[in-house]
Formats: structure tokens, C-alpha cells, sequence
């Protein structure tokens, strides 16, 4: 098969390697039919990173056909049409009991495309398939139901969730790439009073108009000055960091309020500094948090429901083939504009391997 292969910072290729087979009864492989890109795969890119070896197929967010299943696989079989999630859960450890399957000691948690060959091929092995795989209503389009593989979950778990916004609430959001995008769709669920987007670049800015942001502010003109405007000068309730670097944290803890939430979702790479000689009078709780993806089968049913607009957060699409181009359109999004880049997306009769 063709797959997406990481030799290295800077070095990658679409090249044959072998199928992947069946290893362990758990397992599923899966055809698959569309996939997209995450940011986590440029830091790999990067080499920011390093526990990613050499030589491993990248991508983390598929959805396809079973194939060909484990023995111990129960809840499907080959012909279903399923979204592969992002995390893998061995479901028997005890952070998998406690629904933290971001944090699996049992062989899982983020492992595609990181600790084992990822998504962005023709075909994918998934462990712990009964877990880690959701059959799609067929009302889900493929290119639709890739965003809720990770991007959805994560924003609505380690954001929304995590930063316990409730009605009436001013929310700050900042960062309107696709986390950030998809955390200001989730928290209208909640009926803030107001969701203010925070970014530089006016495209996402406008972007983040249209999926219900009431206000946006550039990131270079003091946001937290129209967040005091705004609240009479209290701050927002909740604000979720969606970029991943230390300035953008740091405006975060500014534009809280007493009493106020600080969900961080963006990947840092670089050490932060935390202002507790302002914070610690304040009340301020601060989280952090990998997506475990308990969320995705809500999230499923209210896309099958139309009720998450995902098809607005997808800019380019491509053949799976074109996966170089994709990753160079996604990388300079800056000019390029794209938010999710879609690879794939075709419906296909289920084929046989081997025949």
C-alpha cells in the first residue's frame, strides 16, 4: 500500500510499505476513506516530537471500511463503515475504567501515528478496536465525520468541559484555527452570553464570526482591554488557550477573571511562565488536558442530528495521494487560508484483500 512516512525532521515521503495485518485478537484494519491533518503532525514534522521514531506512517484521524478483524472483536466486522478515533483505549486499566483513555497505561492513548503507524495510508491497523473505532451512520458524510475523530472531541472535552462554561458566561477564546473553531461551535451548547474570538489573522477572525462568535479581537491590539470593556471590567469567565505558545497562555491568565477558568488545549513546546504572583489572590483554576474522546459517540449523534457544523471548518480538500501538497497547504496556512484540509472522502464498495 501508499502511505505518509516520517523519516526524520524535514523528511517525509508518500511511499510504499507493507499492509498492515491483523497482530493482536484486539485488532482491527481498517480501508481507509478520508483523513485529515492536525497540527501535532507538523510538530512532528519539526522534530518537536522526538518519541516519534523514523519510518512511522503518520496521522492520527481516519474514517473507513473494517477489513479484517482480531478474533477478540466484538462490536464490528468487516463492511462497517467506522470514524477511528484519535486515542486508543485498552478499556481494562484503571484510568480506561475511569473514562481517561487519554491517559491508557494498557497499550493505549495517543499511539497512531506516534507510537505506532498512523492513519495517513490506504489502510490502518487500529488496536483495541472495540474501543477505539465508532460505527458512522451512513447520514455522515466521510469528509464530515474525520473532524470528530480529534479536533471536536478535544475542543469540547479539554475546552468547553474542562473550562465549565455555563449560560451567561462570558467565554474568551484564544486562537480561531480548526481547536479554537470548533471549541467556540461547542460552547454556544451552553448559551454563554458572549464568545469573544482572539486571533491575528483576519480570515480567521471572519471565520469565527460565522460559526457564532459575538465579537473577535487581533491578538497584537490589547484583546484583554475590549474582554474589560465588555464585562465591565471583571474579565471572562472562561478562557480556553487554543495555539500553544507561552505569550498566548500568558494572555489568557490576563483576561481572566476572579473566580474565572483557564482551560489550556493548545500544544506547548516551550516553557511558560506563570504569573502566580498576580494569580494566587485571584481564585483562578487553570487545567490542562490530552482529549480522552469519551465525548465522541454525543458528538456523533448530534452530527448525524446536523447540529454541529462541521462542514464549514473543511477549506481544502484533496485525493489521498496528494498527501505532500495537502501538508504544504495546511503548513503555510497563513497564506493559504485553510483551516481543516480533507484527504479522501469518496464512498467505496467494501473490496477484499488478496482476491
Amino acid at each position: 500500500m501508499k502511505a505518509f512516512v516520517f523519516h526524520g525532521p524535514g523528511q517525509s515521503a508518500w511511499e510504499e510499505v507493507p499492509d498492515p495485518d491483523v497482530k493482536e485478537p484486539t485488532d482491527a484494519v481498517v480501508r481507509v476513506d478520508a483523513v485529515t491533518i492536525c497540527g501535532t503532525d507538523l510538530h512532528i514534522l519539526k522534530g518537536d516530537v522526538p518519541e516519534v521514531p523514523p519510518g512511522t506512517i503518520l496521522g492520527h484521524e481516519a474514517v473507513g471500511e473494517i477489513v479484517e478483524v482480531g478474533s477478540d472483536v466484538r462490536t464490528v466486522r468487516p463492511g462497517d463503515r467506522v470514524l477511528v478515533s484519535c486515542i486508543s483505549s485498552c478499556g481494562r486499566c484503571s484510568y480506561c475504567r475511569e473514562g481517561m483513555y487519554g491517559q491508557c497505561l494498557g497499550g493505549g492513548g495517543w499511539i497512531l501515528g506516534h507510537l505506532v503507524d498512523g492513519t495517513q495510508a490506504e489502510y490502518v491497523r487500529v488496536p483495541f478496536a472495540d474501543l477505539s473505532v465508532h460505527a458512522l451512520p451512513s447520514t455522515v458524510h466521510s469528509k464530515d465525520a474525520v473532524l470528530l475523530a480529534d479536533i471536536f472531541p478535544t475542543s469540547y472535552e479539554v475546552g468547553v468541559l474542562n473550562g465549565r462554561v455555563r449560560p451567561g458566561d462570558t467565554v474568551a477564546v484564544v486562537g480561531a484555527g480548526p481547536i479554537g473553531l470548533a471549541a467556540i461551535t461547542t460552547a454556544r451548547m451552553f448559551s454563554p452570553e458572549r464568545i469573544v474570538a482572539v486571533d491575528r489573522a483576519p480570515a480567521r477572525l471572519e471565520a469565527a464570526k460565522r460559526l457564532g462568535a459575538d465579537a473577535v479581537a487581533d491578538a497584537r491590539e490589547a484583546p484583554e482591554q475590549l474582554i474589560a470593556d465588555l464585562t465591565d471590567g471583571l474579565g471572562a469567565d472562561v478562557v480556553m488557550e487554543a495555539v500553544g505558545l507561552p505569550e498566548t497562555f500568558e494572555l489568557c491568565t490576563r483576561m481572566v477573571r476572579p473566580g474565572g477558568r483557564v482551560a489550556n488545549i493548545g500544544v506547548h513546546g516551550k516553557p511558560a511562565t506563570l504569573h502566580l504572583e498576580d494569580l494566587w489572590i485571584k481564585n483562578v483554576t487553570i487545567t490542562t488536558g490530552l482529549v480522552d474522546t469519551r465525548s465522541t459517540p454525543t458528538l456523533l449523534r448530534m452530527a448525524a442530528a446536523g447540529r454541529l457544523p462541521t462542514a464549514q471548518l473543511i477549506t481544502h480538500t484533496f485525493p489521498l495521494d496528494h498527501m505532500a501538497e495537502a501538508y504544504d497547504v495546511f503548513g503555510r496556512a497563513a497564506d493559504t487560508g485553510a483551516l481543516k484540509v480533507v484527504l479522501g472522502g469518496e464512498q467505496h464498495e467494501v473490496a477484499v484483500r488478496g482476491t
